[in-house]
């Protein structure tokens, strides 16, 4: 559960409130869910948020402020993050994580076009692969530097496949090195490999193991198509660990999106996030 060190109230403006719970999305799955209440209802829709792959809260403690200021939140920690209770014949891929957001919708009753769902990389690509099977459709989809596909080496496929969770500690280091010589602009953005230094220091070898091996086949393209409702595209063209061609090209394949360039990953978690959500909000509300 959360690090009793840190106080939920941390991560909201003043004045808001927060419910922490485990839900139980099936059997052998039960995923953290943070429900933040801003102190003045703004009669906005409500923003269904789903981070990126392994990353921590902490990670978007300065957008969580700034968003509950305006709308009410409900944060959502998918099933490869440390603080989810997985049975161990359980799977990680881009499909099963997809499968628990649609069912927690329809569990949460959200009225349509009543809420909008914001996910960031991972998020962002689960986000695209489960909704066409959203029965509650939302007023709108916030697609943060989306992955198209996880590009993991043949060799690093090979060390992963064989290596044996308990010796997390001792491949860590190399990780880090890869990321940080070969998929990060360190120069444009040293906070982003801090970031996932800290998030890779945090994950559960047993269950980053599985979802590594899960989503190194899996591609958005197939998917695109389906997105008919208003997308909002916020990318960083100097994240080059979400690629930012294919940032270009998923744009380019989705029929009614708007793209704002928030130029590194350190800004696309910053309030400027919340500010293009808040710009984008009049174009789709009645």
């Amino acid at each position: 559960m959360f690090n009793a060190m840190n106080s939920l109230s941390e991560y909201c403006a003043e004045g808001s409130e927060f419910i922490e719970r485990m839900e139980r999305v099936r059997d052998g799955v039960e995923l953290r869910v943070i429900t933040f209440t801003p102190a003045v209802d703004r009669k906005n829709p409500v923003i269904v948020f789903v981070a990126g792959w392994i990353s921590q809260m902490d990670a978007w403690k300065s957008v969580l402020r700034e968003m509950t200021k305006d709308f009410t939140v409900i944060y959502l920690e998918t099933r490869e993050k440390i603080s989810s209770r997985m049975d161990r014949k359980a799977e990680y891929s881009i499909e099963a994580v997809g499968s628990d957001i649609v069912r927690l919708i329809e569990r949460w009753n959200l009225p349509p076009k009543g809420y909008i769902l914001v996910g960031s990389s991972l998020g962002a690509t689960v986000t695209v692969e489960c909704y066409h099977a959203i029965t509650i459709p939302p007023a709108a989809v916030v697609l943060i530097s989306p992955n198209a596909v996880f590009r993991v080496p043949l060799l690093w496929k090979a060390i992963i496949t064989l290596f044996y969770p308990p010796m997390y500690l001792a491949i860590k280091p190399f990780v880090k090195f890869y990321l940080k010589h070969f998929r990060l602009n360190v120069k444009a953005d040293a906070a982003q490999y801090e970031k996932y230094c800290s998030a890779i220091d945090a994950a559960d070898p047993w269950k980053l193991k599985k979802a590594v091996l899960a989503v190194s086949s899996y591609s958005i393209w197939h998917r695109l198509g389906s997105l008919d409702c208003p997308v909002l595209m916020i990318g960083a063209l100097h994240d080059t660990l979400h690629e930012p061609e294919h940032f270009r090209t998923i744009a380019s394949k989705i029929k009614n999106a708007t793209v704002v360039d928030l130029n590194t990953n350190a800004e696309t978690h910053s309030p400027r996030t919340v500010d293009a959500i808040r710009t984008f909000l009049p174009t789709i509300l009645p």
